[in-house]
């Protein structure tokens, strides 16, 4: 029986944190034992910000570096450029022929890059979801791992599907999100606004590149507050998000311990981010130095990406060659 087809992306722009490991990436890992995975790098997508050209391939680079210091196996999965699958742009066109102006100006991600950078409300992030339809469907994926705020453009890749197999003939499948998890882990920002973001609050975010010292610091200077004054209180969501990262790198008797002292009043805020920043700089000591590593080693990067093409393309050109032939292009 062949296995079901997952893909998923991320932009080229900004550096990788422990949001997005343990977002998505730790996700990956389990799926590319037991699904067909197809993980590129969005250059393309990056590109409605204008990125400086000396910076695209470098970025891609680590990125691309990152991803395999954190476990990703190119043997089992397709890891590759958005850029080198000449089929998606095609696909990207297609689709944009069904794509009307009034649903692209509803998106919620649209209006808020119109908000950001109202002098670049350029063509490419009005129709930033058709290309991720063309990202998704040229390899007929059937699971999509993304995030709360990126499900409005999986539904509007499904409607893409479902248009397209009205029009032209069946061909698409419409895909699903896709959660390995009972529930998605959602980190904070150290500074408790929002969601960690590589582009937001660099002091506030904990990335995958970050030195020792640079993660204690950060990490010392996370929001807290002078301690609960009642046993058992209810946590505020900034400290809760501390719980969170404890929970995620540091020991279960560490976690217990200082459970136990918050629900008892006695918390030290100051010792617990000590120790948090000590797990944390032992869980991300080896992803930093893997990935600097591998990015000294350009030919392995640039090998693991032509591969990674390659075995895209296989997928992506059958796909666009049954598009052609739906839509009537085939001439010869």
């Amino acid at each position: 029986m062949s296995k079901e087809i997952v893909v998923s992306g991320i932009r080229s722009t900004g550096f990788l944190h422990i949001g997005n490991y343990f977002g998505a990436i730790h996700n990956y890992l389990k799926m590319q034992n037991d699904y067909n995975c197809f993980f590129f790098v969005a250059d393309y997508h990056a590109l409605t910000t204008h990125p400086d050209p000396k910076e695209l391939k470098p970025n891609v680079y680590r990125v691309v570096a990152e991803y395999i210091a954190s476990g990703l196996d190119t043997n089992k999965v397709a890891l590759y450029a958005q850029s080198d699958i000449p089929e998606i742009p095609e696909l990207y066109l297609m689709f944009n022929m069904m794509a009307y102006k009034g649903e692209l100006e509803k998106v919620p991600t649209f209006k808020d890059k119109v908000r950001q950078h109202p002098d670049n409300v350029n063509a490419g992030l009005l129709t930033y979801p058709v290309l991720m339809a063309a990202d998704i469907l040229i390899h007929k994926a059937a699971k999509v791992p993304v995030g709360k705020d990126q499900e409005q453009h999986l539904e509007m890749a499904r409607n893409f599907a479902q248009r397209f197999n009205n029009r032209y003939g069946e061909l698409f499948p419409e895909p699903q999100v896709f959660r390995s998890d009972a529930r998605t882990v959602k980190i904070m920002s150290l500074d408790g606004n929002g969601k960690m973001s590589k582009s937001e609050n660099a002091n506030a975010a904990i990335f995958l590149s970050d030195e020792d010292d640079v993660i204690r610091k950060k990490i010392m200077k996370a929001k807290t507050d002078a301690g609960p004054t009642e046993p058992d209180s209810k946590m505020p969501e900034y400290i809760q998000n501390i719980f969170l990262l404890m929970n995620l790198v540091s020991s279960s008797e560490t976690i217990n311990s200082y459970q136990t002292a918050y629900n008892n009043c006695n918390i030290r805020y100051g010792d617990m981010k000590k120790q948090l920043a000590e797990d944390m700089i032992a869980f991300i000591k080896p992803i930093r130095e893997r990935a600097v590593e591998l990015q000294q080693d350009e030919a392995q990067i640039r090998k693991i990406l032509h591969e990674g093409a390659q075995k895209a393309r296989i997928s992506a050109s059958k796909t666009i060659a049954e598009a052609r032939k739906k839509i009537g292009i085939n001439y010869y």
